[in-house]
Formats: C-alpha cells, structure tokens, sequence
C-alpha cells in the first residue's frame, strides 16, 4: 500500500463520517519505509506469530521483541520495493511448488499441511504471501549481492589443499562388522577353528546370507546386537586393521576374514560417500518432440508421433527425421543429439524410458510435460564424476559461506541508504 493510497483511503473514511462523529482510529501507522508504510495490525500479527513458532521458549521483553520484529518488518519492506522495481515476480506454480515441498517437509499433503495451519489459529493466505515475500526477497539477494561473489578454481584448488578441505572431502565408509573372538590364550587349535568359522560366515555372506542377522547371531563385537553396525567413518577414523582394506571394497562387498590379536573380523560395505570417485552410468541419447501448438492439438501431436515411430521401425534414418519434425529448438538442429546424459537430468518420464531401453534401441512414444518423445539411445558408459563434483560441491559450500559474510553488509547498506520513519506509540 502506497501513502498516496493510504490518503485517499482516509479521506473517503472521513468524508463518509460526515463529522457527525470524531474519528476512531481503526489502525495505526508504525512506520514509513520509503514509498511503503508499515502497520500497526501488521506488526501484531508478526509478533503473534513469532510467539506462536517460540511457545514455551524463552523471548525477550515485549518492547525488545516489538523493536527486533518492527526492524526485520523493515528490512523487508526496502527489498519487497527493490523486487518491484526490479519487476522480480513469481508465479502461481512456483509458489505452489514451494509450498508443497514445506508441506512435504512435515509429511503432509498441502490441504492437509493447509487444514493443520488453520487448526492452530493461522492463516493460510497469510503463510502463502509471507512465503511469496520471502521468495521475492532471496530472489533480490542472490541478485544484488550473490552476482558479485565469484568462486574462483583457484579458490576450490586452494580448499582441497588445506587442511580442513582435505579432511571435509575425505571419503567416508558406512560399515558392517563382524568378530569372530579368540581367546586371550588361544591354543593352535582355538585360532583355527575361528579361521574355519570366519571363512565361512564369509561364504555365506557372500551367497547372499543377511548380514544384519549373521552380526547377531556370531558376532562377539560390541556392536553385534546392533546387526554391526559401525556407523559412516572418514578413512582416517577407520580402525587400522580396516583402513586397508574397506577403500577397496566394492558397496555392498564382503572382506577375506581379517585377523587381529582380538580373533577374525569381517567387514561389509554398506554404503560409501564422498571422496573423489563416483561412478555413474551416462547414455549417449538422441530424442523426437512432438509439442502441441497453434494448428497442432492433442490428439493430432500423438498422432504424428506414432506415424514418426512406424517410419523409424522401417528403418528411416533417426536424426534425419528428428532434423525435419523434432520440436526441440536446442536438440532438433542436430538430429536430435542430447550428448551423454546422466542419470536424474532429465524429466522423469524421459529418464525412466531411457534407462529401461537397451543401447542401440528405440522406445515407443511416451509423453512428458514437454510434449510426446520418442528416444533412441545410442551408447552407454561408466564416468568418474566424483572429482567434478567434489569440486562443485566445494565451489557451493564457498560460495555459500561468502554470501553469509556479505549479505549483513548489504542489508546494513540499504537500511542506512532508505528513508525510515518510526513513528511513536500514542
């Protein structure tokens, strides 16, 4: 609401009054903010709601909590104005999309996170436009401050080499374990027997016996109620007598049965993260569009594509026809070509068909959000991405924490730049 707005809204009130009565203020202005003003129903309703999300926490006094709510009321007020100078919007889908993966977040649906709200006294549309602002505002950030922050390679090799970048890009092992004890004065034949029994509980594992419940049943280390289970350990946490030998465990491999002062060990494992190898399977790929468009509907699209699908299977050259028809600006010129791609980059629809169609095959037509496909997959391959996207991971991790040191510098800068008036309580 604009203070030209606010005018003429008070001079209708007042004109309707007739003066037959002396005014009664209904709200109150707290403050102006450049071309905005700021309410005092507003500020009520955004200290209510910061006690409702702190019940039964500790707050601080009532005139601290009226200043530090009025201040980030403020705030907000000069990036929602820089947004709309800017012409930052957001759409209805994209608004919906967030608020679904909220509701997500606490396991509901959106009518059931929506009826949830409502049962605790809040207001659904109130939820949805505050989450609208702030979508705007970090929409403003990542522009005005989040632009000028470059991440050089410099910077990541400069990370991965110290000594905090080596132990946060470390590989970490998930690991299962299993003990075969010996006594403390074992006999030749004691330590044989444990041998005999390790090798084959390993035999087993390895014909795909449980390992949880193996861990169980024969395990005598300490974890063994636990199915073994050792938790994710970076390499340098790992025991010494494992340290050689998970790295090169396949996930889900079984060890030889490792011997210790202690009795036999064996180890699984279960899951690994991190580190600089990541294999993945990529699929060399081409693909037909077929969109609907001004003479084209729905049925006539379909259409169209299984007449594109029978000329493929008489034997009609692929990128050929996806060079004449294919409605993708970005792959039609090229016959289609999409390179390798991996797994998740695409639709899940388009994913999905192309990890189930075989190299050198053509899937039948499928539809997506896009339109109706019809993909052929070319070649298939393992990649180590894991390097790249260490990298990236790291390039993220700074980026994200230069952002935090410069964003309360920018704030500060735009609050001390706008025309603030607090207005005093009567």
């Amino acid at each position: 609401m604009t203070i030209k707005t606010l005018l003429l809204s008070s001079i209708f009130a007042l004109a309707s009054q007739h003066a037959l009565a002396a005014p009664v203020p209904i709200d109150e202005v707290v403050a102006v903010v450049d071309d905005d003003i700021l309410m005092a129903s507003e500020l009520t309703e955004r200290i209510d709601s910061v006690k409702r999300q702190n019940a039964g926490g500790a707050l601080p006094p009532a005139d601290v909590l009226r200043a530090q709510v009025l201040e980030r009321m403020i705030l907000e007020s000069i990036q929602l104005q820089m947004a709309d100078r800017g012409g930052i919007r957001i759409s209805d889908a994209q608004l919906n999309e967030a608020l679904g993966r909220i509701a997500a977040q606490n396991n509901m649906t959106l009518p059931q996170f929506q009826k949830a709200m409502e049962k605790e006294g809040v207001s659904f549309a109130s939820a949805r436009q505050q989450i609208l602002n702030e979508m705007r505002i970090s929409r403003v950030q990542r522009f005005q401050v989040g632009e000028r922050i470059q991440i050089t390679d410099q910077d990541v090799d400069y990370f991965l080499a110290s000594d905090l970048g080596k132990m946060a890009s470390a590989a970490e092992y998930n690991l299962g374990h299993i003990l075969i004890a010996v006594p403390s004065e074992a006999s030749p034949a004691d330590l044989q027997a444990a041998a005999k029994k390790a090798e084959m509980l390993v035999k087993k594992l390895r014909n795909g016996a449980d390992f949880r419940q193996m861990a169980i049943a024969e395990s005598s280390g300490r974890t063994a109620l636990d199915g073994g289970d050792l938790g994710w350990r970076k390499e340098a946490q790992l025991p010494g007598i494992f340290a050689p030998v998970a790295p090169k465990l396949q996930v889900g491999g079984i060890s030889d049965p490792i011997k210790s002062a202690s009795g036999y060990h064996i180890i699984k494992l279960k899951d690994k993260r991190g580190g600089n190898t990541q294999l993945i399977t990529q699929t060399k790929t081409r693909h037909i569009l077929i969109r609907t468009n001004e003479v084209r509907d729905q049925q006539q699209a379909e259409e169209l594509i299984n007449q594109l699908y029978q000329r493929l299977q008489a034997g009609e050259d692929f990128a050929a026809l996806a060079q004449e028809f294919s409605d993708d600006p970005g792959s039609g010129a090229s016959g289609g070509d999409l390179g390798w791609v991996n797994p998740g980059d695409m639709v899940p629809e388009f994913d999905a068909t192309m990890q189930q169609t075989g190299a050198g095959k053509i899937s039948a037509p499928f539809e997506s959000q896009f339109g109706w496909h019809i993909l052929q997959v070319e070649n298939r391959r393992q990649t180590d991405v894991g390097a790249e996207n260490q990298r990236n991971q790291v390039r993220q991790m700074l980026y994200g924490r230069r952002f935090e040191e410069e964003l309360p510098i920018w704030l500060r800068k735009i609050r001390s730049e706008a025309y603030v008036d607090i207005k005093e309580r009567p």
